[in-house]
This record gives C-alpha cells, sequence and structure tokens, in this order.
C-alpha cells in the first residue's frame, strides 16, 4: 500500500521534482499488457509504487509535505483513484488507434493500483487485426521512463519497448476474434472432407451389397 510510505516517498518526491528527477526513471520500466477480442482492446499498465507517488505528486492528488500535513484518512491509493486530474491523465496518456481512427478508451476503477494497475478497455471501430498503442505517461517527468508492452495471446511484436521517442507501436494480432482462425476453418474443411469421403464409401459398399443380391 502507498500510505506506510507516502510522508516518506513525498517529502523525496517533493525535492526529486524540484530538481527535475522524479522518483526512478532509470529503474525497471513499467509494463503493460494489451490483448484484443472481437473489436474491443484491453490494456493494464502497472507502474512501480513510487513511480505512482511521482505521478500523483505531479498532479496535485497528494499533498505537498513541504507545504502543511499529509492527512492519513486515505491511503495513497485511495488518493489517486479519487483524483479526476489522475483519471485525465491516464485516458490522454495512454491510447489505442485503428487504422488512423482513435478506439474511445475506458478506465476501469483506479483500485489496487500497485498489484494490478491502471485497466482500460477500449472500443474500435471494427473487429481488431492490428492497433496502434501508445504509451506516453510518465516520459513528461523525465525521458527516460519506458514501458515494456506485451501482447497477450499472438500478436507481432509480441513485446517492444516505449519510450519518450518512440511512444507508439504498431501491434498485429491473430485469432482476436475478428474472424474464425485459419485452424479452425482447416479442421471444419478436413472434417467435411472426411465426413464427404465416408459417405461415398458408404454408398459405394451398398450398390456392392445389391448388385450381389441380385447375380
Amino acid at each position: 500500500m502507498l500510505l506506510p510510505l507516502q510522508a516518506l516517498a513525498g517529502a523525496l518526491v517533493a525535492g526529486a521534482v524540484a530538481l527535475g528527477l522524479p522518483a526512478h526513471p532509470f529503474g525497471p520500466p513499467s509494463t503493460a499488457r494489451i490483448g484484443a477480442d472481437g473489436s474491443r482492446v484491453t490494456l493494464s499498465w502497472l507502474a512501480a509504487e513510487d513511480d505512482w507517488v511521482a505521478l500523483g505528486q505531479s498532479l496535485g492528488a497528494f499533498e505537498d509535505p513541504t507545504s502543511g500535513p499529509v492527512s492519513t484518512a486515505l491511503t495513497g491509493e485511495q488518493k489517486l483513484a479519487r483524483s479526476p486530474a489522475v483519471r485525465d491523465y491516464l485516458l490522454s496518456h495512454v491510447t489505442v488507434s485503428q487504422d488512423g481512427r482513435p478506439c474511445p478508451g475506458r478506465l476501469e476503477a483506479l483500485e489496487r493500483l500497485v498489484a494490478e494497475g491502471a485497466r482500460f478497455s477500449f472500443s474500435c471501430p471494427a473487429p481488431v487485426t492490428g492497433v496502434d498503442v501508445t504509451v506516453r505517461a510518465l516520459t513528461d517527468l523525465n525521458s527516460a521512463y519506458r514501458t515494456m508492452l506485451t501482447a497477450e495471446g499472438p500478436a507481432t511484436p509480441a513485446q517492444s519497448l516505449l519510450t519518450a521517442t518512440r511512444h507508439t507501436e504498431r501491434v498485429s494480432f491473430s485469432g482476436s476474434g475478428a474472424g474464425v482462425p485459419g485452424s479452425v476453418t482447416v479442421l471444419a474443411a478436413g472434417t467435411g472432407a472426411v465426413a464427404v469421403a465416408g459417405a461415398g464409401v458408404l454408398v459405394a459398399l451398398r450398390s456392392r451389397r445389391r448388385a450381389g443380391g441380385r447375380a
């Protein structure tokens, strides 16, 4: 939870922001997992705890510990979840588009941010075979921040690193519900061929039996 660390991390972040050095842009990258089903794209973006503190501090979600007391009535996660500025920031910095057209995004309730991240759902105009994914979160605080984007299910690329200068990746999905997967089509065709062949053998056997009976 953010609450036990909030007073200390808040003070550290306040000093770091003043110096232009937010929490830890040089640590492990944040992560984003993306999946597609029909015309719907889901994405979860996870950042480290102190990165959430840095983001909340920059957006005014937390009190400034250098100018007054820090309220402990709510946890740090609750303060982030209740901040309209945080929600607006996430929706504008994590986006998906299809053939140049934006896919309207919806942000789930910001609960269990440290464990589950910010969870998005995007509704695209057509069944998804390929989309452009943009993640610019945190890079406006420090250009050293980056996000590792990972696709759930068959996709190209399966992984890619998004940075301040390369914040958009085109992800092509296969078997995302946009159509009947090729393996299913082949299986259906094969099953049909076996059924036809079986019917032909049955007809041939019946014809031979009839011919033998007449002889």
